[in-house]
């Protein structure tokens, strides 16, 4: 149960520029209550308990500084093009924070790819880290979004303009290839999802 020692108005501030509902508290020891994602934030004099299966969204927009995660992303189509799927995941010194897949339709397998990495990015911004290293196998991907290739099919385009729109919302970010062994869990859960859909 993180306990983040901060100014409450201070902190009420982060989490309704995040678009979080603020509540009245339960007791008069309670100055507010927020709630996103199964997790709920309780404000108190001089300090915020955060509570709840996910704590790590509500922990990260309180805090001054959001961290650092490792975003790991990957998409998959089995047909090319043919049904596809994409996996995230995000890791801080903590572990796992989070990771997910969902079939995505039919794609190709740059598209799946490009998909994946929107949604690692999406969920790192919703989670507030300040600080991405974003990692992937698609050594397509990584270059063309890192602007060493040129993306000449003009749906690539459009999505390496919505990634690069998403790296733009953190302090820092780096982006770079690494081997299917590193990557692994990513791999998995986009394949986990398409054996889901048979």
């Amino acid at each position: 149960m993180p306990t983040i020692d901060c100014d409450p108005a201070d902190a009420r501030a982060r989490l309704e520029d995040a678009d979080v509902r603020i509540d009245a508290g339960n007791t008069a020891h309670e100055r507010w209550r927020a709630e996103r994602d199964g997790a709920v934030a309780v404000a108190y004099d001089d300090k915020v308990v955060v509570q709840g299966s996910d704590p790590t969204r509500l922990t990260n927009l309180l805090s001054a500084g959001g961290g650092r995660a490792h975003v790991y992303f990957d998409g998959a189509s089995r047909g090319n093009p043919g049904p596809g799927a994409v996996g995230w995941c995000l890791v801080t010194a903590d572990g796992v924070v989070a990771e997910g897949s969902e079939r995505i339709g039919r794609v190709t397998n740059n598209q799946a790819e490009y998909a994946a990495l929107i949604r690692a990015l999406e969920a790192a911004d919703e989670y507030g880290f300040d600080e991405v290293d974003v990692r992937g196998d698609s050594e397509l991907i990584v270059k063309q979004v890192r602007g060493e290739w040129n993306a000449n099919d003009p749906t690539l385009r459009e999505k390496r303009v919505r990634a690069r729109e998403l790296l733009a919302r953190f302090d820092r970010w780096s982006l770079a290839h690494v081997p299917r062994e590193i990557n692994a869990r990513a791999d998995d859960l986009a394949n986990e999802a398409l054996d889901d859909a048979n």
